[in-house]
């Protein structure tokens, strides 16, 4: 029986738009993309939600222009989460509100989970237990970060469902033992948990 919901974060309660911070250098998401798409930006957005440092993924940019730019990405970077995703946050509390537990596991590197912090308040007290990837040096979908979820919260997989819009992470909580949800959009979200008898 579910008594437990874990949620993603990013592109389920926060939009993530990692073009904003690279715009006041580039000027249009078109450059920018092309930026991102040439330097392996979303490889290297991953090895730091792994725990590597942005200065030190700089060093591995050969082009030093392409470097300077990428080093605008940590100071840039409350411009990529400025949006919440307020229909989902909306369903998190009417689910607090029906007694179930609320948990979270983020692929969030440790240098910008400060900065979400700081951007989104309601981060640092909306869940009983927060796993966030850069600090604990594992990502989705290694089984090992949803085994820790289990550890530190105190519950068996069997008990939780878990909310990620990443068909990766799906798979990984359901080898897992969880049940999951592939995130696409409020609306859909709360149908199902509607159907799960959750709400």
């Amino acid at each position: 029986m579910i008594t437990t919901l874990v949620f993603d974060i990013g592109n389920v309660l926060i939009r993530w738009d990692p073009v904003a911070p690279f715009l006041p250098r580039l000027g249009d998401r078109a450059t920018v993309q092309a930026f991102i798409d040439r330097v392996g930006f979303a490889a290297l957005n991953l090895r730091a939600d792994g725990g590597e440092t942005f200065d030190a993924l700089a060093t591995g940019i050969a082009d030093p222009q392409d470097r300077a730019i990428f080093c605008d990405y940590l100071p840039g970077y409350a411009a990529s989460i400025a949006e919440p995703i307020e229909g989902t946050w909306a369903l998190l509390e009417r689910l607090r509100a029906r007694g179930h537990a609320i948990h979270a596991i983020t692929n969030w590197s440790a240098q910008t989970w400060p900065i979400g912090l700081a951007t989104h308040p309601r981060l640092a007290t909306a869940f009983g237990t927060t796993i966030v990837s850069g600090i604990e040096g594992v990502i989705k979908p290694d089984p090992r970060i949803f085994a820790l979820l289990c550890d530190r919260a105190g519950v068996a997989p069997e008990d939780c469902l878990f909310i990620d819009d990443s068909a990766y992470n799906i798979a990984g909580a359901l080898a897992s033992g969880m049940a999951a949800h592939r995130f696409t959009d409020p609306d859909t979200l709360e149908r199902d948990l509607t159907a799960r008898g959750l709400l």
